[in-house]
């Protein structure tokens, strides 16, 4: 049983808690990709940017937009599906495979992506327009009712199912290869205790409700453990820091003190909609007081806050949104204030200014 957290705990000190863990001091990419628990989620959308690398550039040192990219052929991560798709370490993708998926293939459809495979071995590194181009399989319905390439959507299969790794990227489209074969873990459960823990390293501290819907999502991890995801709530909850804070169970490593006094910077920093101090909308609400909803998706008519609107954080608050875009080679920033007008605290002005230089820097303007 962990030891008991200091009674005078308040959502103050998990805020300041949450927003010093995850904002670390500037690394390695690799370093920092470890830190956040050994995962990344990744997006397509550029708004300014992608989301991996507005999430990267408050945690890498002189990281510019593209650099993931750009460098991925010669790191040690990969590209797979953790509760998200993205980029992850080595370490945490073998907790994964062999891993089975929600969608059962039937021996008609195992011999089409058996094809896939021998024509990925035949030309050693495979774009999937090569590949289509030799087994013409045509055009199929995806998921969301649009037209893809029958060969396009094995492929995706084949590495969701650890067949197959992702080389690099020919502009935006994934390059494979075949995977080497896995060794399953000798303990399932301690796997899933595993990517438990890098869930909490990336998104503590957790109330109850996030860390049980983190771990159920790991249904798309680890399909085959899917059974023992109830388990390794439980045990979570078991080894895990905790304390009930105005009602509410929070939870984070062990080795950590959230009442700890912490110095956070007069700074403000434009957050990625994915970025981990702001990804989990339960918590969000329950440290900041305010609803924040991605609404890139969402019809422009009906939108509140914009197509991408980038989570404004000053200090240890989230204070309000912006929206960033590129115009005749200028980075423009359109700000929204919760409080409806900007703070007027002493340096809020050049802080944002500041924020706005650093993105404009990381966008190589």
């Amino acid at each position: 049983m962990p030891p008991s957290p200091d009674p005078r705990l308040d959502l103050a000190a998990l805020r300041r808690h949450a927003v010093a863990r995850s904002l670390f001091t500037p690394t390695t990419l690799l370093k920092a990709v470890e830190k956040l628990g050994g995962f990344v989620q990744a997006d397509p959308l550029r708004a300014p940017a992608r989301a991996q690398d507005l999430t990267l550039r408050h945690r890498v040192k002189n990281y510019r937009a593209g650099d993931l990219e750009r460098r991925y052929p010669r790191l040690s991560l990969q590209e797979d599906f953790f509760i998200n798709y993205g980029f992850v370490t080595p370490e945490l993708r073998a907790l994964m495979h062999p891993r089975t998926a929600r969608r059962i293939w039937d021996e008609p459809r195992w011999a089409l992506a058996r094809a896939v495979l021998a024509e990925v071995e035949r030309l050693g590194e495979a774009h999937p327009a090569e590949v289509d181009a030799a087994l013409g399989h045509g055009p199929v319905k995806n998921w969301f009712g649009g037209n893809s390439r029958l060969s396009t959507e094995l492929l995706d299969g084949l590495h969701y199912r650890g067949h197959l790794d992702v080389v690099r990227r020919d502009s935006g489209t994934r390059v494979y290869r075949l995977a080497q074969a896995w060794q399953a873990p000798a303990d399932p459960q301690a796997a899933m205790d595993a990517m438990a823990d890098a869930l909490v390293r990336k998104y503590a501290p957790l109330p109850a409700g996030s860390l049980s819907t983190l771990i159920s999502m790991l249904f798309n991890a680890a399909h085959q453990w899917q059974d023992l995801r109830r388990s390794t709530f439980t045990r979570a909850k078991e080894r895990l820091a905790h304390a009930r804070v105005d009602g509410t169970d929070w939870y984070w490593p062990a080795d950590e003190d959230p009442a700890r006094s912490r110095r956070i910077p007069a700074q403000v920093r434009l957050l990625a909609p994915f970025d981990p101090v702001v990804w989990d909308r339960r918590r969000f609400e329950l440290l900041w007081g305010w609803a924040y909803r991605f609404e890139a998706y969402t019809p422009a008519a009906k939108r509140v806050r914009g197509h991408y609107a980038l989570p404004l954080l000053w200090r240890d608050q989230v204070i309000g949104w912006a929206n960033a875009g590129v115009r005749g080679g200028h980075l423009q920033v359109d700000c929204g204030y919760v409080s409806g007008r900007p703070p007027r605290d002493a340096g809020y002005k050049a802080a944002l200014d500041e924020e706005v230089q650093r993105l404009s820097g990381f966008l190589g303007l």
